[in-house]
């Protein structure tokens, strides 16, 4: 439900959701019924804000509605009359409550040892981070139908097998902070990337996503792989101002005005990524953050250092082989030995069914053809990756260069 209503809400009120499910959790335990009051809220939300004005404290506002709509829930079940007595008779929430973030906390429940890894980010994307079911299978590289199962079936396991939500004890977190660093980081890639949509980047979960691994790292301090992704995120972010023009369409890397860069996250990121090199060198989150500080050290397009992160790649696909990080080596091998060895390299991803299903591969192979002078090809390149893709910004963006090849070639 919240796939329908969640485009009617500014950022502001989408921060709030994950708030206002993990208040109703902590309050009534039940994990899969508190998030469904909380959509049949939104769902009251998106009809009667319209037309009497949203209110001052939409957070309170959905606190109630949700809290409202899963009493009426209880009610509804003869089998759970018992229940039913003590849920109605707990007053609501004080301002307290309503103010108390939880958002951690919710997280961590996410993370719940009896769900497989996936499940867990999964879950998390959808409780926490308010993602579509849409997106959520389109960053497991999935289909929608299989992942509305697995959201399913996590939420009843956790409900089935007790929640463990309230004191984040330094034993909670070392036992889940891996799957937690997971969902922070496909979370950020989905609010810089988005899968689907008409925006180019989605500011609120790039936002949400930095103040979560900000306070994981509070609660972790000496964790190294934290460090890391907060460093990832920090140097990415720190380019988003330069990653569309007017239009709002994306500008590709090497076309950014750097000016428009963040100097203070990009200082604060490299000296993250500098820590973490230091105390864990040979993870994944931190060699990833290490390629995103040698971007951030070249003044412009021509100076980036390719050989080091041709490197950084190699170490990359030995520790995290995937993917991702295979298809970032093959655009590092384009440019730092020539697109005609990048195409070679794209070769060994071409039957890959995950890259198959989206438009990246694609995308990434349109480039380098064209770099290469293979223009006629470089157009059906580009044509296909805007066919794939499922976020409206980026379609537009590779039919325009469809199209700007196609002029040319007249």
């Amino acid at each position: 439900m919240v796939d329908a209503v969640n485009t009617i809400f500014d950022a502001n009120v989408r921060a709030v959701i994950p708030l206002v499910t993990a208040a109703l959790v902590r309050r009534y335990g039940n994990l899969a019924d508190c998030e469904d009051a909380v959509q049949e809220a939104l769902l009251e939300a998106s009809v009667s804000w319209p037309k009497s004005g949203a209110p001052r404290d939409p957070r309170a506002w959905l606190l109630t509605a949700a809290r409202r709509r899963y009493i009426d829930a209880v009610r509804s079940d003869a089998a759970r009359q018992a229940r039913e007595e003590r849920d109605a008779a707990l007053e609501l929430a004080d301002s307290a409550t309503t103010a108390q973030d939880d958002s951690l906390a919710l997280l961590v429940l996410c993370c719940h040892p009896v769900l497989q890894p996936a499940s867990r980010v999964a879950l998390t994307l959808r409780a926490v981070c308010g993602l579509s079911t849409a997106q959520i299978a389109a960053a497991f590289y999935a289909t929608e139908p299989t992942m509305a199962q697995r959201i399913t079936r996590a939420k009843r396991s956790i409900d089935e097998t007790g929640r463990s939500f309230g004191e984040l004890t330094p034993a909670l977190l070392d036992e889940r902070a891996e799957s937690v660093r997971a969902a922070l980081y496909l979370m950020f890639n989905e609010g810089y990337a988005p899968s689907g949509g008409e925006l180019a980047v989605h500011g609120e979960l790039i936002a949400e996503s930095i103040r979560l691994t900000r306070l994981l790292r509070i609660a972790r301090a000496r964790d190294a792989e934290t460090t890391a992704l907060l460093a990832l995120m920090l140097l990415t972010d720190a380019r988003t101002a330069a990653r569309t023009d007017a239009a709002g369409l994306p500008v590709a890397l090497p076309d950014q005005d750097r000016s428009l860069w963040d100097r203070a996250k990009l200082a604060e990121g490299r000296a993250l990524a500098a820590q973490a090199l230091r105390d864990a060198p040979a993870s994944s989150l931190a060699i990833q953050a290490a390629i995103g500080a040698v971007h951030a050290a070249a003044p412009d397009a021509d100076s980036t250092d390719w050989d080091q992160i041709l490197g950084l790649y190699d170490v990359l696909v030995r520790v995290q082989p995937g993917p991702a990080a295979q298809l970032g080596r093959a655009v590092a091998v384009g440019m730092a030995r020539g697109p005609l060895a990048g195409l070679a390299e794209l070769t060994l991803l071409d039957g890959d069914e995950r890259l198959a299903r989206g438009h990246r591969l694609l995308s990434v192979r349109a480039g380098l053809l064209e770099r290469a002078g293979a223009l006629d090809e470089a157009e059906c390149a580009y044509s296909e990756a805007g066919m794939k893709a499922t976020n409206s910004a980026e379609r537009r963006w590779l039919e325009n260069q469809a199209l700007r090849l196609r002029t040319e070639g007249k």
